[in-house]
């Protein structure tokens, strides 16, 4: 695990790196019908609202009529992004982040009304913590022909990796499919980096529409994208470019 202070000191790996990864090159295409078919249940679990659309915006933005296929779990409400903020407090994060994510899923065109959105309001930062009822939840919550997402267990972020690790556990005795995806590891990782299990690793093919929807989803983040007293965003630019290529990276 690497610890979260550390990977927004660093300056991360611009795409421009990334472009010349043979790991990624030979990373097999597949279509979001062939991940999520129609009937077919996604469970999506994001650890800090912002990073359902980081991980799959371009996936969610085709579940627009299929809402009733989709369950979001928002971990966390993300209060602890900015700590020693005198403008982002933890009160006011705790409001404005799933604000936020809010206008970032209407952003994708899908009908909030209709789609089942879960917060469990656990303690940014501290998910490992809570990891036992995490695992509880999903595997009463999970059937057998589901597909759970979540981050990948070896992402660099505490609450990530914890996410993770409960989604693998009750995936496993469910029966689910598990399907991970890096957020941080972009940021941290290099191209020849042994530690991601490229043997897993999916290119989910975004079209420009959806690529476009997920630009404006991320951007509805506006505490995360935005500077602070001096301190640069919590989500940098090099990130977000990775982020924003015409693919979703996922292990399955």
């Amino acid at each position: 695990m690497h610890d979260e202070n550390l990977i927004q000191a660093s300056g991360g790996t611009p795409w421009q790196q990334w472009q010349h990864c043979a790991h990624l090159a030979r990373a097999a295409w597949t279509d979001p019908q062939q991940l999520c078919p129609p009937g077919r249940r996604l469970v999506l679990v994001a650890p800090h609202p912002d990073d359902e659309i980081l991980m799959a915006g371009g996936l969610l933005a085709g579940f627009h009529g299929r809402e009733d296929d989709l369950v979001l779990i928002s971990a966390t409400d993300g209060e602890g992004s900015h700590p020693d903020s005198s403008q982002w407090s933890e009160r006011r994060l705790r409001h404005q982040r799933p604000l936020e994510s809010r206008h970032a899923l209407q952003a994708l065109n899908l009908d909030l009304n209709r789609l089942d959105w879960r917060r469990l309001n656990l303690k940014d930062g501290g998910v490992q913590r809570d990891e036992a009822y995490l695992v509880n939840h999903l595997s009463q919550l999970l059937m057998p022909d589901d597909i759970l997402m979540v981050t990948w267990r070896g992402d660099g972020h505490s609450d990530h990796e914890a996410v993770g690790r409960a989604g693998a556990q009750a995936a496993q005795a469910r029966g689910a499919q598990l399907v991970e995806v890096p957020v941080w590891a972009w940021h941290w990782a290099g191209p020849d980096d042994a530690r991601l299990p490229w043997e897993r690793a999916r290119r989910l093919l975004v079209d420009e529409t959806r690529l476009a929807r997920k630009r404006q989803a991320i951007h509805a983040h506006v505490s995360q994208l935005n500077s602070d007293e001096g301190r640069p965003p919590v989500v940098p630019s090099t990130l977000l470019d990775c982020l924003l290529q015409p693919f979703e990276l996922v292990f399955v």
